[in-house]
């Protein structure tokens, strides 16, 4: 389980400032962190949660990692921006996670990466994130 307070570098920004956050709630299959220096009209939530879907070797889990903040469109008016990253695992058919775990490897590696470099890229210009910001193909 996490800790309730995510402040050692768990989570950066763009310019790879780490951004703090604590622990809102907790229940069997889900927590919300909110981040420590959120306004109450500006809320800026990361939130984990799994499910089981079928049984036997149709089993799946579903997880997912989702970001949502809130900030001032360009009319003044509130907007949400919401990022998630879902993993669907076959965990009734699988002898071990090692291709989950190269499946999640890979959406990382072409998010925050250009080519053949080794550097994480926290500021978006990785093939990946950058064609989900432009919403180029």
């Amino acid at each position: 389980m996490l800790t309730n307070t995510l402040n050692t570098n768990e989570v950066k920004d763009r310019a790879g400032t780490e951004v703090e956050f604590t622990r809102l709630s907790v229940d069997a299959r889900s927590t919300v962190f909110a981040q420590i220096t959120e306004t109450p009209s500006s809320p800026h939530r990361l939130t984990i949660q799994h499910r089981e879907v079928g049984s036997g070797v149709d089993l799946r889990r579903q997880s997912s990692i989702s970001i949502n903040k809130t900030v001032a469109g360009t009319d003044g008016s509130p907007v949400q921006v919401l990022s998630v990253f879902r993993i669907d695992i076959p965990i009734g058919n699988l002898a071990a996670y090692d291709e989950a775990k190269n499946v999640i490897a890979e959406m990382m590696s072409f998010c925050a990466s250009l080519g053949a470099s080794t550097t994480i890229l926290y500021d978006c210009t990785g093939n990946g994130a950058s064609a989900l910001i432009s919403g180029g193909l």
